[in-house]
């Protein structure tokens, strides 16, 4: 049954250690790519449809598409087809610093389009380390090359959502953190989302399949943003990819996060269990395939991934494993044939970046490639 727009809605890719935080945070995304009735006397009898159900129409009465349709860039710069947007100043989209907010478009005449969502860090009272600024352009790394060998969507258009607020895509609190009445940190996440995926909705109006994808901080980026994705298009295939974001943070980390980042709206307050006990969102994107009967979900990770483990929570690398394989599990098993995982063994971080990265047998590419062609061979893979 085809589904009706929600009314009033007129590089980070690279494999890192801690060591390489900083550069993984900065240095990838400045390098950009070029590039009847019946007879009878009586009257048949009338039934009326089952009313539709919006999917994730809980969170758009919490709030969450709020800012879709507010915000329009100030200018657009075109480079070796590319296309760059720029917001200004104000009460819209900002970057942490302050900084204006950029993002980029990359229209190859197809009927798929990719959404991703950058890589860079997080800030909360416990750790503030993330990317503060937004660069121009789209990074010519893995998912994103559009000459990458094994890209299985390199003849898809491409938005690229850049992250440079510090709080996950869905903040919504500016921040004096000194006390000394001047503004340190801008987390504007969710107008710097909703404004991108405006300017995307408006350059590819009837995508027939999205992939939802990000990388780190994008990957759970990705996961709270898929429903102002599926506000803006009704009807297409929706996939969602989370690279290295799955949500496992020890308890009470992730809910501290939307906390003080104004964002608890994201989560359905319908569901108390979407942030389980233990502190993962696991039980969140069984909730999202309850909700979207045009969805499935991939998950990647690495087993021992140092980045989240380690760095940004004290959780250990034996502890994570544990969690990562366990909760996969169970998720497979719920939800058969919607959602399945790619885990490599090793500490790194971040697997988009290089097509060719395997598990078992299979590139990182071809699992893609499976997933959004809904081959019948599309299932989980793991070392």
């Amino acid at each position: 049954m085809k589904r009706q727009r929600i009314s009033g809605l007129d590089g980070y890719l690279k494999p890192v250690t801690i060591g390489t935080l900083v550069l993984f945070s900065m240095l990838v995304f400045l390098v950009e790519c070029t590039g009847g009735g019946g007879g009878g006397s009586k009257p048949a009898a009338v039934t009326e449809p089952d009313p539709v159900v919006e999917p994730f129409r809980e969170l758009v009465n919490q709030g969450i598409t709020r800012y879709l349709g507010v915000y329009t860039p100030m200018l657009v710069k075109s480079d070796q087809g590319v296309d760059s947007f720029f917001f200004g100043s104000g009460d819209g989209p900002l970057c942490f610093d302050g900084s204006e907010y950029v993002m980029a478009l990359r229209d190859a005449g197809s009927e798929n389009l990719l959404i991703y969502l950058q890589p860079g860090g997080a800030c909360w009272s416990d750790i503030c380390h993330c990317a503060e600024f937004s660069i121009p352009g789209i990074p010519c790394v893995g998912i994103l090359d559009p000459n990458a060998p094994g890209n299985p969507l390199k003849k898809w258009n491409t938005a690229y959502l850049s992250y440079c607020d510090g709080s996950l895509f869905v903040g919504d609190m500016d921040m004096d953190v000194d006390g000394d009445g001047e503004i340190d940190r801008y987390h504007r996440g969710l107008k710097n989302l909703s404004a991108g995926l405006d300017v995307t909705a408006r350059a590819f109006p009837q995508p027939r399949k999205i992939l939802l994808a990000g990388t780190s901080a994008g990957g759970f980026g990705a996961m709270y943003a898929l429903p102002l994705v599926r506000s803006l298009y009704p009807d297409a295939s929706v996939y969602l990819l989370n690279d290295s974001g799955v949500g496992i943070m020890p308890a009470g980390v992730i809910a501290k996060m939307l906390h003080q980042w104004n964002a608890t709206g994201v989560l359905p307050r319908s569901c108390p269990e979407c942030l389980d006990k233990s502190g993962f969102l696991f039980n969140y994107y069984s909730w999202q395939l309850s909700e979207d009967d045009q969805l499935k979900i991939g998950l990647m990770s690495y087993k021992r991934d140092t980045v989240i483990a380690d760095y940004y929570s004290s959780m250990g690398a034996e502890k994570f494993e544990a969690a990562l394989i366990q909760e996969i599990a169970r998720l497979e098993e719920s939800h058969p044939g919607l959602i399945h995982s790619f885990i490599v063994d090793g500490k790194l971080h971040g697997m988009l970046g290089n097509m060719q990265t395997r598990a078992g047998e299979t590139s990182v590419g071809a699992w893609i490639e499976q997933m959004v062609s809904d081959a019948p061979g599309w299932e989980s893979v793991s070392d």
